[in-house]
């Protein structure tokens, strides 16, 4: 049997949303990081500079893409921690977790933005991606096995939650393999996931 404190320990969620809106804010501060601008000594025209600006291009599409990633996630967990009525100690350490795999998203970042071309720096982008994934809906899966949600919550609503995180990381995986095509194909996919749901068009799929 559990002590009491481990069954009081982690019950307060405005700590947990506290908590995933620093990580979140952190690491997406650092991926602009990798944006360095042009050596001022290397620069003596204007045509100097949009050469120098070209070979950017390839960090600022993962940082897009890196930053639209995270964007989802947040919302992803934010919709999660709003239907909570508390927490626990094991829920609690499942979002410190997921929020480890948060801070990892600004390295994987930097690999692919430096070896845009090779396909294991876009396996280890989208294995961060699909670490996200997992423990998302790991925390989910958690909170409503220890009836942490609201009353209000019905089956519907959960069911959605878990479907969205199914279908986005079933997309994410199709993406990642047409990597064995051609890296940029694999971004491009992943770029117009992201894309729909930021968008949120209005068709079943977007749950």
């Amino acid at each position: 049997m559990r002590s009491l404190y481990n069954r009081i320990a982690g019950q307060n969620l405005d700590r947990i949303t506290a908590l995933s809106d620093g990580v979140f804010s952190v690491a997406m501060t650092l991926l602009v990081l990798d944006l360095r601008a042009p050596a001022a000594e290397a620069i003596h025209s204007e045509q100097d500079l949009l050469h120098a600006l070209l070979p950017l291009l390839p960090r600022l599409v993962t940082y897009l893409m890196s930053f639209l990633t995270l964007g989802i996630f947040w919302l992803g967990q934010q919709v999660q921690l709003d239907r909570l009525s508390r927490s626990g100690r094991d829920l609690a350490w499942m979002h410190i977790g997921f929020l480890c795999a948060v801070t990892l998203v600004p390295f994987s970042t930097a690999l692919l933005a430096e070896f845009i071309k090779y396909r294991v720096a876009l396996v280890v982008y989208w294995g961060n991606i699909l670490l996200l994934g997992l423990l998302l809906l790991w925390t989910w899966r958690e909170a409503v096995r220890a009836k942490l949600v609201r009353e209000d919550t019905s089956p519907e609503v959960v069911a959605a939650i878990c479907r969205r995180i199914v279908i986005a990381q079933s997309l994410y995986a199709f993406g990642a393999a047409l990597c064995l095509i051609d890296t940029y194909w694999s971004i491009a996919f992943i770029v117009l996931v992201q894309l729909n749901y930021v968008v949120a068009p209005p068709w079943p799929s977007r749950d």
